[in-house]
């Protein structure tokens, strides 16, 4: 008889934990489409407004050792809340910055912040829904994107309403608040593993050495499970068996691959709309929400969808979903057609990361910290160089000839995928 299919119970620690996703998420949507906006205020080049991608991934990876250090000496729930605090404070020097010398260090102290949020919020995640780990950081980051959708068309409004962008990346802070005072107050007991803080017991059974960077998402051993028993993600193929050392790496590139889709386009959106459709700069703006709406809508449907059909084949079909919608994107002269064809590529770009890195941990038994330390430091590579690059090519070339590498990525990222696909099915079959 097969195993029972894990079930998400959504209690009041899990929805809780969900809190800090939606700080995150509207950071990330009404910042990035705004970048365009601010070069204009500050009068710098796009290369140098891609800057800030460049001191978000400086901020990923000073995160990646302090987090957990922050949960060893503060608590799960002390560690969320101070860097939800920290992330305020970056973005308040975003909002009050009159340089770039002022905005990029604030870049770098909200990026801090808002990764070791995360960070910290998904282990918790995973340690306390156990076998249903997956769906519930899938949903978690698909509400972090749902409410971030409004954060294109907030922006859009205080634009067109005469104020600037600035009032709509400020509602982060309000947001923050609400998420830190929410976390602040839920329960921390032994029954309740999700908030308990990580020390050397806990690192000894992941067999993690102490002081070693915290994935987002690890292998974690939930009470009354033994090790070994994949009881967090759910296995491409039986947990027992090993998965090749190639087919980690092949999901690594395309881990890659998703957050230099993300992160590119987001910054720059708003400027291809601009040039190439006439649009207002408030309603250009507000399409990147089309790319956010259709990235949330994917994230409610793949994880259901990945328990039928194998991750790695809706991984390479998302790609060539996200390859379609830049086509449309690309070609419109017009903002509606702009907005369907960022919709479309939103349900590609919206499976890429949950599937690849879940893929990823999956072709890493007993390896899982070690897999998402290397997708922390690649993802933050991938964000410091992707925005910045697009927009180097956008200097030069013209930013509609600059959106050409929106397409090569994509493919490459299919690529892997199929590949990364056969080294399973190939190890399965030996």
């Amino acid at each position: 008889m097969p195993p029972a299919r894990p079930r998400l119970v959504r209690d009041r620690l899990t929805v809780g934990l969900y809190a800090p996703f939606t700080v995150w998420g509207w950071m990330l949507y009404s910042f990035n489409p705004s970048v365009p906006l601010l070069a204009d205020e500050l009068d710098i080049t796009a290369a140098q407004a891609g800057l800030h991608g460049t001191a978000m991934a400086v901020g990923g990876l000073l995160a990646a050792p302090l987090t957990p250090r922050a949960v060893r000496g503060l608590g799960r729930r002390g560690a969320i809340v101070s860097a939800t605090l920290l992330l305020t404070v970056g973005v308040a020097g975003l909002l009050l910055g009159p340089t770039l010398a002022w905005t990029l260090p604030a870049m770098v102290v909200a990026a801090v912040g808002g990764n070791v949020m995360i960070a910290a919020t998904q282990v918790g995640l995973a340690e306390h829904t156990g076998p249903a780990a997956s769906a519930a950081i899938t949903e978690a980051n698909g509400v972090g994107s749902s409410v971030g959708l409004v954060g294109p068309l907030a922006v859009g409004a205080a634009v067109t309403a005469g104020w600037g962008w600035r009032p709509g990346v400020a509602v982060t802070i309000l947001l923050a608040v609400v998420a830190a005072t929410l976390v602040a107050r839920l329960p921390v007991s032994d029954s309740l593993p999700g908030l308990r803080r990580r020390g050397r017991a806990a690192d000894a059974a992941t067999g993690s050495p102490a002081g070693s960077p915290t994935p987002a998402v690890v292998d974690v051993v939930p009470e009354g499970t033994a090790p070994g028993d994949g009881a967090t993600l759910p296995a491409v193929v039986p947990p027992a068996r090993r998965r090749p050392v190639g087919a980690a790496a092949l999901f690594l590139v395309a881990v890659v691959a998703a957050i230099a889709l993300e992160n590119a386009t987001t910054y720059w959106a708003t400027d291809l709309v601009l040039t190439q459709t006439g649009a207002g700069a408030g309603i250009a703006t507000a399409t990147t929400a089309g790319l956010v709406a259709g990235m949330s809508a994917m994230r409610f449907v793949v994880g259901p969808l990945s328990l039928r059909i194998h991750s790695a084949h809706l991984l390479a079909a998302s790609f060539g979903i996200a390859i379609v919608g830049w086509a449309v994107l690309w070609t419109a002269t017009v903002p509606a057609v702009a907005l369907a064809g960022l919709v479309v590529a939103g349900f590609g770009y919206g499976a890429h990361y949950p599937l690849s890195i879940s893929l990823l941990l999956a072709a890493s038994p007993g390896r899982g910290d070690r897999a998402q330390s290397h997708a922390t430091l690649a993802g933050a590579v991938a964000i410091g160089i992707a925005p910045f690059l697009l927009g180097a090519l956008a200097d030069a070339f013209g930013t509609h000839t600059a959106f050409l590498l929106v397409p090569v990525v994509a493919v490459g990222g299919a690529v892997v995928a199929v590949l990364g696909g056969r080294a399973v099915r190939r190890q399965v079959a030996a």
